[in-house]
């Protein structure tokens, strides 16, 4: 995912500013299409935060996951509105960055939420992810990390 948000910024539900790079690498990423006017978006939500707190608060060492929101939200105050009500600590894409709109077409988003689990190039391991995770819960994530391959660069 790097490859695709490399030298973007992401922001956390708090508001402070991170870089993609440095956020995302080496990591799983899910990519949250979502929108706090939607109700299964806001049903599915509070799942996701228990999914990635057992992951990545929880968990020791934290697994190597990371959340991005990409907001189908009407306005910037309704994106963060629903990030500070219902989010867990993840990043979201800022809403003015026109990468939202690119990424619903490249992930071929026609409903929302959907949950979109991708390599670091960005390709996709799943784009069932909210079902598997409803069906599996945490046993999902091994599954998507052997698929990723995300350590082949690893040298820690």
């Amino acid at each position: 995912m790097v490859d695709v948000l490399g030298g973007r910024r992401l922001v956390t539900r708090d508001g402070a500013w991170v870089e993609a790079e440095a956020a995302l690498q080496n990591k799983v990423v899910a990519l949250y299409f979502a929108a706090g006017r939607c109700a299964p978006s806001r049903d599915f939500t509070p799942l996701l935060s228990r999914f990635y707190e057992a992951l990545v608060d929880e968990a020791r060492p934290p697994a190597p996951f990371e959340v991005v929101f990409v907001s189908a939200d009407s306005s910037a105050q309704d994106m963060l509105a629903f990030m500070s009500e219902l989010h867990g600590a993840w990043l979201a894409l800022p809403f003015q960055d026109p990468l939202r709109h690119e990424l619903r077409a490249r992930y071929h988003i026609t409903t929302i939420p959907k949950l979109v689990i991708v390599k670091p190039s960005g390709e996709v391991i799943t784009d069932k992810g909210r079902t598997q995770i409803r069906e599996r819960g945490l046993a999902c994530f091994q599954n998507w990390v052997e698929v990723a391959d995300i350590f082949r660069n690893f040298s820690g």
